[in-house]
């Protein structure tokens, strides 16, 4: 424990240092030619730089004016660039004068690092590159410049635990961070741009498309992942341990997901699924097969909802895929009219009603209406028809066809049925 006596006379030293540096010569020399250096960077930059005229007035225009709008823009660096060139012909004058600069160097070294932090304000642009260079660059050039670096390093590493030959320090865990953090932002900008260059490629059909963007996903955070060890000094060959690790944890709690993944890369190779597809799963649930990533696929209704499927569901049950190899759909609906209808009359007046619309097609076969049965109350027709695509949300076809169909036999005076009852009443004569 530290002795209270000792400790007062050890604080009692370090103010005496500190009140004979400030009262000697070099104290207020130095400090003079910081104030100096100061003074003079202020009057040269508002007296007389910005007296230029490019960085006088702002620039009127756009594109040809867009280097002078740069410029005047980050003009406040000249003023911080001249800060330090002056600060470093004060060290130069000092140093002649009275051998001694440490106070200039400390000067000079927060102004280097203000410089630093005007620098990425004003040119870096992207939020994580930013804050990385605000929260960690700054402080590292900071330490550095003050020569402290190396001690807080040393220490950092000091703060370790050891088990066995596994070594983890703070400086250990600080690096996995930080060197982490940028080549995972680096992977999701490459990943990001590769995907987009696969997907832009004409040559490759749509699911060829998709197989060659997730393999190229899977092996760049693979290499990321290499690199990473690489980085922080990590041996490779504890990756052996760590694949056996992971072999036993496939094999107990993390079967699903490998499922899951390797269910993804069997539907991206065998072809059955593209984006853009209208699949009908076997509980009911219906959409457009809007996104496959490697554990799960998105489908998205026609009511807005987004049902997320896991991949193993594709291979495990069956499913409708309406879209697949042909986009054309056929589609039927029945109608009645009354006994007393001029019936032989009425499919060629319903053909020729539904072939008008713009969305009923001619092929593979004509639209088609057929009598289908003699029902309770009037004569049943049925309708078919075929359209490129589904038959709902924008597409929705059958909707305009029952309402020309209702038009057309109103016009025609056909009567369209509906139950009626013939109620009798007995009377009782007894």
């Amino acid at each position: 424990m530290i002795d209270p006596e000792e400790l007062q006379k050890l604080i009692n030293q370090y103010i005496d240092v500190v009140y004979q540096w400030m009262v000697s010569p070099h104290f207020y020399i130095q400090s003079g030619a910081i104030l100096a250096a100061f003074i003079i960077s202020w009057l040269l930059f508002h007296g007389v730089i910005r007296r230029v005229p490019l960085l006088k007035k702002a620039p009127e225009g756009s594109v040809f004016f867009s280097f002078r709008q740069a410029l005047f823009d980050k003009q406040k660096l000249i003023h911080r660039l001249l800060d330090v060139l002056l600060l470093e012909i004060a060290i130069e004058s000092a140093q002649a004068v009275v051998k001694s600069v440490w106070l200039i160097k400390i000067a000079q070294s927060l102004a280097v690092v203000f410089l630093l932090y005007n620098v990425i304000r004003l040119f870096i642009k992207n939020p994580f590159i930013n804050g990385l260079s605000r929260w960690i660059g700054i402080p590292v050039a900071t330490l550095h410049v003050f020569g402290w670096l190396g001690q807080v390093i040393e220490f950092m590493d000091s703060l370790a635990i050891q088990a066995g030959n596994i070594r983890v320090s703070a400086y250990l865990l600080f690096r996995v961070v930080i060197f982490g953090s940028i080549l995972i932002w680096l992977g999701n900008l490459s990943n990001g741009a590769g995907q987009k260059l696969i997907r832009s490629r004409a040559e490759f059909d749509s699911r060829s498309r998709e197989v060659f963007a997730k393999l190229f996903e899977i092996f760049l955070y693979v290499a990321v992942f290499l690199v990473l060890l690489q980085v922080v000094g990590i041996d490779l060959t504890a990756l052996a341990v760590f694949g056996g690790a992971l072999g036993v944890g496939l094999g107990f709690g993390l079967q699903q997901i490998a499922s899951n993944f390797i269910s993804g890369i069997i539907i991206l190779l065998d072809r059955s699924l593209s984006l853009g597809d209208y699949i009908e799963l076997e509980n009911g649930k219906a959409g457009i097969l809007q996104e496959m990533n490697m554990r799960s696929a998105t489908l998205k209704t026609y009511d807005g909802k987004s049902v997320v499927v896991p991949n193993e569901q594709f291979i495990t049950t069956s499913f409708t895929n309406w879209t697949h190899q042909d986009k054309h759909q056929r589609y039927d609906f029945e109608f009645s009219v009354s006994y007393g209808s001029d019936i032989p009359k009425i499919p060629e007046l319903i053909i020729s009603t539904i072939e008008k619309h713009p969305k009923v097609l001619q092929v593979p076969e004509k639209p088609d209406c057929e009598i289908r049965s003699f029902g309770d109350n009037g004569v049943v027709f049925g309708v078919e028809y075929w359209i490129e695509g589904i038959d709902d949300g924008e597409n929705r076809v059958e909707a305009d066809l029952l309402m020309m169909i209702w038009i057309i036999l109103k016009e025609h005076n056909i009567e369209i049925p509906f139950p009626q009852r013939d109620v009798r009443i007995i009377q009782d004569k007894s």
